[in-house]
């Protein structure tokens, strides 16, 4: 299967996904499936909170052109079609055995 782009995110929503563990008191699996986030990401952002480094976070990644922008979406687009695909090839051979 192949990966799926990583996503980029700014500052400020980094650090309101923050406050939704650390002031608002979800928990960091309710946060981040709420924001569409990966767990680990979101820990990694708690925890450079705690460290006093998230402002420093994401600093070194170059910004996205709308090109480089509209190319990681579609081939999260192609990951999730490609998927869909796999699934309905062995739905179509399931239900042809079914049908014999």
């Amino acid at each position: 299967m192949n990966r799926v782009p990583k996503g980029t995110y700014t500052k400020e929503f980094r650090e309101q996904a923050v406050r939704l563990v650390v002031v608002d008191g979800l928990t960091q699996r309710e946060a981040a499936s709420r924001l569409s986030l990966s767990v680990k990401t979101l820990g990694a952002w708690v925890v450079a909170e705690r460290k006093g480094t998230l402002a420093k976070v994401g600093e070194t990644q170059k910004p996205q052109s709308e090109l480089e922008a509209e190319l990681a979406r579609v081939k999260r687009e192609l990951a999730t079609v490609t998927m869909e695909r796999d699934v309905l090839k062995k739905a179509t051979v399931y239900f042809a055995k079914e049908s014999r």
